[in-house]
């Protein structure tokens, strides 16, 4: 088996990020969704993800197979939402925003890796809540909100030159439960 972990990227990983990113924006253009096609997220971005600390890169053996930025902030383009609401709108939450799986990696389940480990790194940091957005075609990112237990909100607006409205989804795991202590030299890592 090979060895599967998330680690936070680095400044070299910023090309291998990119690549992934362009082969989601076709693989996204190839399903018809408008989502990604205006240029963005593009390097800056990234690059800009990585010196904040929130994006992550998944790793199989020695290769980068997904990327995903976890923000701990608040994200004002979730301030407005429309047709719905949050459940936890005071609540603090982590957004997890451009998840791609390499092509190389895909249909493997590694998407659900992924969001398990991004959603146990968010607890750790004391999230209960957590939301993405997507666009209403991109059906690979509305099959994870199912599979995860996420519930469609909403929507809201986005900054895209093609289309800025997206589906709001929100996960709200039981407040009660807690870390308080962490033992695990690994995962102390994870804590900031």
């Amino acid at each position: 088996m090979t060895t599967t972990y998330l680690r936070r990227a680095k400044l070299a990983d910023l090309y291998k990020m990119m690549e992934i990113i362009e082969e989601a924006r076709a693989l996204l253009k190839q399903d018809g969704s408008p989502q990604w096609q205006d240029g963005h997220p593009d390097r800056k971005a990234i690059a800009t993800d990585i010196s904040q600390e929130i994006s992550w890169v998944l790793i199989v053996g020695d290769q980068i197979a997904g990327i995903a930025a976890l923000q701990l902030t608040h994200d004002p383009t979730y301030k407005d939402i429309h047709n719905g609401q949050w459940k936890q709108p005071n609540e603090p939450y982590a957004t997890i925003h451009r998840v791609a799986i390499s092509s190389k990696y895909r249909g493997h389940g590694l998407s659900k890796l992924l969001f398990s480990n991004l959603i146990t790194v968010g607890q750790l940091q004391k999230r209960s809540n957590f939301r993405f957005d997507t666009h209403e075609k991109n059906q690979r990112m509305q099959k994870i909100a199912q599979n995860f237990g996420f519930i469609r909100r909403g929507e809201i607006n986005v900054v895209d030159k093609n289309d800025p409205k997206r589906i709001a989804f929100e996960l709200n795991l039981h407040r009660n439960y807690k870390i308080h202590k962490v033992t695990n030299n690994f995962m102390k890592g994870l804590l900031k």
